[in-house]
């Protein structure tokens, strides 16, 4: 089970995680023994555990819960864009950035929260763990081939990355770097999820790209007027 094995890296014992957690140890036996984990579990668990807590729904297989799904699925066409500018801006430039994003109010959510398409239902798979957590920062298949062509240099067609999904191209050491380099998720978590070692040195490891994965993160709360601003202000950055 995947959440086992985020415990096992970090030397947790269910009686341990669930002391940390606040949870009954008799819970954790039973999701270790194949019962479904619990919201109220995922959202202890998480904390604990280091992670985002709408990742570790999507790492536990879960729906995420309306309060934890990016805010405004239209926003998340104009995250390559903000990237492209982002990549371009020196490091200090980049947390300037950042904290603009940090200080914009969360709005109220400007469009219902839609489950995944019938193209994004995939077989459970190291790659459709990886593809569903680029999807819960708000990228579709068409954005993340745009945003891993920006952070890693590698071009793939947007159904390419639908078919690392559905596991019909295997995920290599290679590709499991790429996803490190766009998902803030620790790369040993990622690599002990997959079962996928990452290799000694990746050849698409891009040093100007520091802090592009956690904007990433940063702006899935934000409305696609909001993202259209910041991207604007990247801009104004680059002159």
């Amino acid at each position: 089970m995947l959440l086992e094995r985020l415990a096992e890296r970090r030397q947790l014992d269910i009686g341990v995680l669930g002391r940390s957690a606040d949870v009954a140890e008799s819970e954790l036996l039973s999701v270790s023994r194949g019962g479904e984990p619990s919201p109220c579990l995922l959202r202890r668990l998480a904390p604990v555990l280091g992670l985002h807590t709408s990742d570790l729904f999507v790492i536990a297989g879960a729906d995420i819960p309306d309060d934890l799904a990016p805010a405004d699925p239209k926003a998340g066409w104009h995250v390559p864009h903000l990237v492209r500018r982002a990549v371009a801006l020196p490091p200090e430039q980049r947390n300037v950035l950042r904290r603009f994003v940090a200080s914009m109010p969360r709005e109220e959510r400007a469009r219902p929260v839609r489950g995944p398409l019938a193209y994004e239902q995939y077989p459970d798979g190291p790659g459709a763990v990886l593809v569903r957590l680029v999807r819960n920062r708000n990228l579709g298949w068409t954005a993340m081939a745009k945003t891993f062509l920006l952070v890693t240099d590698r071009y793939w067609s947007a159904a390419t990355y639908g078919e690392v999904g559905r596991g019909t191209i295997p995920l290599t050491a290679d590709l499991l770097a790429d996803f490190c380099a766009v998902l803030d998720v620790p790369s040993d978590d990622l690599a002990a999820l997959t079962g996928v070692a990452l290799p000694a040195v990746s050849s698409n490891a891009k040093p100007s790209v520091a802090g592009v994965a956690e904007l990433i993160w940063d702006v899935r709360d934000l409305t696609e007027r909001q993202l259209q601003e910041i991207g604007d202000l990247a801009g104004s950055m680059e002159l």
